[in-house]
């Protein structure tokens, strides 16, 4: 999907810097590098592939949500910055390693993707990071593109509910994630069960944790609900 990505980014990211961006994603193995080591699109190009994916999933929320004049609450360059770029911390990460498997009786050697983090500044947050390094994001892309992860930041799980202060001020961060997510699950291929029921519990942690009200005595009350 490299030449979709390319058509779908040089036609809706003008800014300053964008150009300058694109260039260093092309030096880089944005466009060869799987999506991730063990789940979804962990494939060479796997990464390229669930940008496009995910890009095409938000745009679809972003006119449900906002309906036919969408573009004058989210701009199409907005979308495709927020889309196309959340998982840019992944440049660089992935390696070719290789380990011992027997077919048929024989030992040989197959080819498998590791983990090596050169930049260990997170997730959500690096993709912040590295795409301000080129052009300026605007605090909704920022804080959609920094919250993506939903349940599975590292941030949420250890105990911060700063996720639900961010969702309820910028909607759209919501909207990437449940993008991400659709992305992820409906779009593309589900290697372990497991990663699935994991993901499930995730969202419902998230679902738990945006859900907060007061009761009448300023109270915070927390419940299930939907977003």
């Amino acid at each position: 999907m490299k030449d979709e990505f390319i058509e779908i980014y040089k036609t809706n990211i003008k800014r300053d810097g964008a150009d300058k961006l694109l260039e260093w994603l092309e030096r880089t193995d944005f466009f060869t590098a799987p999506a991730s080591s063990k789940f979804h699109s962990n494939y060479t190009g796997g990464l390229c592939d669930h940008s496009v994916n995910v890009y095409k999933r938000f745009k679809s929320l972003i006119k449900n949500e906002y309906g036919d004049n969408y573009a004058e609450k989210v701009s199409e360059e907005s979308i495709a910055v927020m889309s196309l770029l959340h998982d840019v911390c992944k440049v660089d990460t992935y390696k070719t390693d290789y380990r011992n498997v027997k077919v048929d009786g024989v030992w040989t050697q197959q080819p498998y993707f590791s983990v090596a983090d050169e930049l260990p500044y997170g997730h959500g947050e690096k993709s912040v990071y590295m795409i301000s390094g080129f052009m300026r994001l605007s605090r909704e892309e920022a804080m959609a593109i920094n919250w993506h992860m939903s349940g599975f930041d590292m941030r949420v799980k250890g105990g911060s509910y700063a996720i639900s202060d961010a969702y309820y001020k910028y909607p759209v961060a919501v909207l990437l994630a449940m993008a991400d997510m659709m992305a992820t699950y409906l779009d593309e291929k589900i290697v372990k069960w497991l990663a699935c029921l994991y993901n499930i519990i995730s969202l419902l942690y998230i679902i738990y944790t945006i859900n907060k009200n007061k009761n009448e005595n300023g109270d915070l009350i927390w419940t299930f609900g939907t977003i």
